[in-house]
């Protein structure tokens, strides 16, 4: 199971040797969490932030959008060295166009869906995607509770993939410890974002080394 830490729980003053402490532990993605205060109410980072961290990490720079018309930002993350850009189902009129977009820039896309937004409203576009992510706490800040009516979308999600022999990851974001992120691997998501399980310690790599650990536990 990748696991993506998501430096919205980072140290902010020390975020580059927090970003290169998840790394040498055996993190594969960096999450990080762009927030405009409209689609959600905090605000956090922008392209200026992933062109910083870029030539410090050679993790997986995975962009989270939470903000309005997304399509506006694209060309902004891609020149700053983002891999993946998730953009919110219920963020655009034009999921399918803004995916597209995403590709002609070179990145992976990911289609993002809220805990109370169905599979349904994404199947048109699951084929084109390289990734779903399923938010499993309301988006816009950090330590909440894993929402545990979530896993059944995890599970339909994966369901769906196989029925239709697609090939998309199954990200997972909110309230991921050592123990939902086996919650999380049963039901059949492949990528677990941790921010606070992992930031709020002194020693963050000792926290990836946990959930990796943790997620092993799981046969899947």
């Amino acid at each position: 199971m990748i696991i993506a830490p998501s430096i919205l729980s980072a140290d902010f003053a020390n975020l580059a040797a927090d970003v290169k402490a998840v790394e040498e532990a055996g993190a594969k993605y960096l999450h990080i969490d762009i927030m405009d205060g409209h689609f959600v109410d905090n605000l956090t980072f922008g392209p200026n932030v992933v062109k910083a961290l870029r030539p410090l990490s050679n993790l997986f720079f995975d962009c989270h959008l939470m903000v309005e018309n997304p399509e506006k930002y694209l060309q902004d993350f891609a020149a700053a060295g983002a891999d993946l850009v998730g953009v919110h189902i219920e963020a655009t009129k034009h999921a399918h166009r803004v995916i597209s977009k995403i590709h002609q820039l070179g990145m992976k896309s990911e289609i993002v869906l809220n805990p109370g937004t169905s599979i349904e409203f994404a199947k048109e576009v699951l084929p084109l995607v390289d990734s779903v992510l399923i938010m499993t706490v309301d988006p816009g800040f950090g330590g909440q509770a894993f929402l545990e009516e979530t896993v059944s979308k995890i599970a339909e999600a994966e369901k769906y993939r196989k029925e239709h022999n697609l090939n998309y990851q199954i990200e997972v974001d909110g309230g991921i410890n050592d123990q939902t992120i086996k919650t999380a691997k049963a039901a059949g998501a492949t990528i677990a974002v941790a921010g606070s399980y992992v930031f709020s310690q002194n020693t963050p790599e000792e926290q990836i080394k946990k959930l990796i650990e943790a997620s092993k536990q799981v046969e899947k």
